[in-house]
């Protein structure tokens, strides 16, 4: 049985440096959201279960589904969050499942990146979590940035997350990305490394 490391952090916090390095180094890396982006394509399994939900009216033209429109309807209403939460939840967590279970025969370690990690309870998967942390404002700043959104609407995306700082305590290692690309990946290479120091003070 390979030993598990599950990756996670929040809108802009830099997860996605972290497992590139990762991969560049040779390790498995499972991207959640790549696997649900697989999903939702024409005849996946979510994709159903989406349109049978919300009416072919969130589907574009060529039959793929328009994200930016479904993003808006479940963040539009709590009941649509939880709809959503639940449902395409369950699916997911049964795909990601069946990809823990083939690569735990094949890797020494190997890496599941899961962004709503702890608030869908999949702590219990892993050996060790690790969290890409940034400060509340940095984050803030990055995510408006990377997605032109305006202050306010970065601002609600990021409320209905949980916090960085409520995801600290939870996790077994902290990488403090407030600094630049290298000194977040020097952190990297020293867990790899079998670095055992907290970070979480």
């Amino acid at each position: 049985m390979g030993k598990i490391i599950g990756i996670t952090g929040g809108i802009a916090s830099g997860k996605s440096t972290v497992t590139t390095y990762l991969r560049q180094q040779g390790f498995q890396v499972v991207d959640a959201d790549a696997v649900v982006h697989q999903l939702q394509k024409p005849g996946g399994r979510l994709y159903q279960v989406l349109v049978q939900h919300f009416g072919q009216e969130i589907l574009l033209k060529n039959g793929e589904l328009n994200r930016p429109l479904l993003a808006s309807l479940i963040f539009s209403k709590t009941e649509e969050r939880e709809w959503s939460k639940s449902t395409q939840g369950e699916i997911i967590r049964e795909e990601l499942a069946a990809l823990r279970d083939r690569l735990s025969q094949t890797e020494a370690i190997f890496f599941m990146d899961i962004p709503l990690l702890f608030e869908q309870d999949y702590a219990n998967w892993f050996d060790e979590t690790w969290l890409v942390y940034v400060d509340r404002d940095v984050q803030l700043e990055r995510f408006m940035k990377r997605d032109h959104l305006s202050k306010e609407v970065a601002e609600s995306r990021l409320s209905a997350q949980w916090s960085l700082e409520e995801k600290k305590s939870l996790a077994s290692h902290v990488l403090d990305n407030n600094g630049n690309q290298d000194q977040l990946l020097d952190q990297v290479a020293f867990l790899l490394d079998g670095g055992e120091h907290d970070d979480r003070d």
